[in-house]
């Protein structure tokens, strides 16, 4: 079984330059000490040892420990995974929920020097089968949830040598077609909760993630532990996410998506309470978990905020001592954003991609945009927002050259930084990076004076209409504030004479109504004529992707000659 080479190689764009010969006095006088995932384990546990980490089970009850606790299993399952052959530059796919065994693994794997390998549940089996392969997993560790999944098409991933359920033996039914399987608790049970963390290059893989947000097969976005802690890092700092001490923190974001959008790493560097809330990601189920252990902080997609809000709403209950939501994986909604901030809690839009660590921007003020009135102010927080320190960002017109930032111009969005993707797995998709070292998003957008930038679409789905651009994005967000929607989207269909033509799909609220009469004159005065959509369709349900974002390319697919009788 061939292994991942796990260190990267930087292009030579991006290596720096030596400008003279080392001395004492160009060299500097401090430490040099890898910037390694242990790191941050060790440091919660020797600096944050009674804060408690817990986790919501399959069967719904709490699991609850504190981090020097968890730094005792994760060594120990660090030492269990030596023992099973995992060495520098392997890789050990999981298949599993947000739950304390996972956390584990988030630590313990990459704390070898191998790979971990989070594999998306809810791709379909051939993506799913494609991608194990793919990355040569060596080892996969399968939550209850998904043995039977692991077994349905373990007769295609013959490079898995060994499988380890993530619970005790006798929590599922022995499973027949998996060979001989190990049990995660009987595994660690034996082993010393003690480790010397094996040393090596901090540009060492770490972590390995798919996205499907790209044309073909999945591709590999690589980690390194060197971009994990310098995202992490970055997340932690006030004008960011905000992450210390004081907070709780519960991702809602799967572990298996960006990696919970670095929220593992994070918590651990400034040693904050942390929050697995497991498969159980409804609206009782996670205001439960709100309201009873002091969440302060959340991140996840706006489908799943919409239901803890909705709960809240229609049972009178506050939002415990929540103070921030960020909100990313898709435009924040205003609807949203106003009814969060009704109860006391600022819902922050922010941007970013499994290639961007996942951090790119995040809409919070700066001193500038802190000067303008409320109204403006408002709306400018709607953006996806600016960069941290760490990201550089560029809109690349259709000529080649950078567009102004004068908040109209749109175009291609670039970015280069640290803990950005360089290209992805096994060269698949070729050289990505442009001359200047930037990486390509797929998106299209804008960036203001104050220094925002705002997404006006996916370069995929934006509608050409006649030749003018019209924003999917714009017309969607106006669209979920009306009182029936509960959500929208709208999508490119044939014109015979336009070329294309938008095409809006709404889900309605519980006991709502609405037709395409209604929802016209509603636009009337928001939208630009040209901007109107063609028809409305009340549909029953959304096609929604594996990382809960509409799935639009069903919907294109589908409807794409709705409008060609016209």
């Amino acid at each position: 079984m061939s292994k991942i080479d796990p260190v990267f190689e930087w292009p030579e764009s991006q290596r720096g330059i030596v400008l003279s010969e080392p001395s004492e006095l160009n060299e500097g006088l401090m430490q040099d000490l890898p910037l390694t995932i242990p790191t941050l384990l060790e440091h919660a546990a020797t600096n944050h040892p009674e804060t408690e980490v817990l986790a919501r089970l399959l069967d719904g009850s709490i699991f609850r420990y504190n981090y020097a606790e968890f730094a005792n299993r994760a060594r120990q399952a660090a030492n269990a995974l030596t023992r099973l052959g995992v060495g520098y530059g392997d890789v050990v796919g999981t298949l599993a929920w947000n739950h304390h065994w996972h956390m584990e693994c988030f630590y313990a794997i990459p704390g070898l020097g191998a790979v971990c390998h989070t594999v998306n549940p809810r791709l379909f089996a051939e993506q799913i089968v494609y991608i194990i392969n793919h990355a040569r997993d060596k080892i996969l560790l399968v939550d209850q949830d998904f043995v039977e999944l692991v077994e349905s098409i373990v007769s295609e991933i013959p490079g898995v040598e060994q499988f380890v359920i993530l619970g005790e033996r006798g929590c599922i039914p022995e499973p027949g077609k998996l060979g001989e399987v190990l049990y995660y608790e009987e595994l660690i049970a034996a082993e010393p909760p003690t480790i010397d963390w094996p040393q090596f290059d901090e540009r060492t893989a770490s972590g390995l993630c798919y996205t499907s947000g790209t044309t073909g097969n999945p591709k590999g976005v690589l980690y390194s532990h060197r971009s994990t802690v310098l995202h992490s890092m970055a997340i932690a700092q006030p004008d960011n996410l905000s992450l210390s001490a004081h907070d709780c923190v519960m991702p809602v974001a799967p572990l298996y998506h960006a990696q919970s959008w670095g929220l593992p790493y994070g918590a651990c560097m400034v040693g904050a309470k942390f929050i697995l809330p497991g498969r159980h990601l409804d609206g009782p189920h996670l205001l439960q978990l709100i309201r009873d252990e002091g969440v302060t902080t959340g991140c996840g997609v706006p489908t799943i905020w919409t239901m803890v809000l909705e709960h809240a709403e229609k049972e009178d209950l506050d939002l415990g001592r929540l103070q921030r939501l960020l909100i990313g994986g898709t435009a924040l909604p205003t609807s949203m954003r106003d009814r969060f901030r009704a109860k006391g809690v600022s819902a922050v839009q922010i941007w970013g991609m499994t290639e961007t660590s996942p951090m790119g921007t995040i809409s919070r003020t700066n001193r500038k945009a802190a000067e303008l009135a409320q109204d403006a102010q408002d709306k400018q927080l709607l953006k996806q927002g600016r960069l941290p320190y760490g990201v550089e960002m560029k809109i690349v017109l259709a000529d080649g050259s950078r567009a102004p930032h004068d908040g109209t111009t749109a175009g291609d969005i670039w970015v280069k930084g640290p803990w950005i993707a360089n290209g992805y797995l096994h060269g698949e998709g070729g050289e990505m990076l442009d001359a200047e070292g930037f990486f390509p998003t797929g998106d299209v957008g804008h960036i203001d004076a104050c220094g925002f930038m705002k997404i006006t679409d996916r370069s995929k789905d934006v509608i050409k209409s006649g030749g003018e651009w019209i924003s999917s994005i714009d017309v969607e967000d106006i669209v979920t504030r009306h009182p029936a929607v509960s959500m929208a989207a709208v999508i490119a269909v044939y014109h015979k004479k336009w070329d294309e033509r938008p095409l809006l799909l709404v889900t309605l609220k519980e006991g709502a109504s609405l037709d395409k009469a209604d929802m016209l004159s509603y636009l009337q005065d928001k939208i630009v004529k040209w901007w109107m959509p063609d028809d409305v369709l009340v549909i029953a349900e959304m096609p929604m992707t594996a990382t809960g974002k509409i799935r639009k390319l069903t919907l294109r697919e589908q409807y794409w000659n709705h409008l060609a009788k016209d």
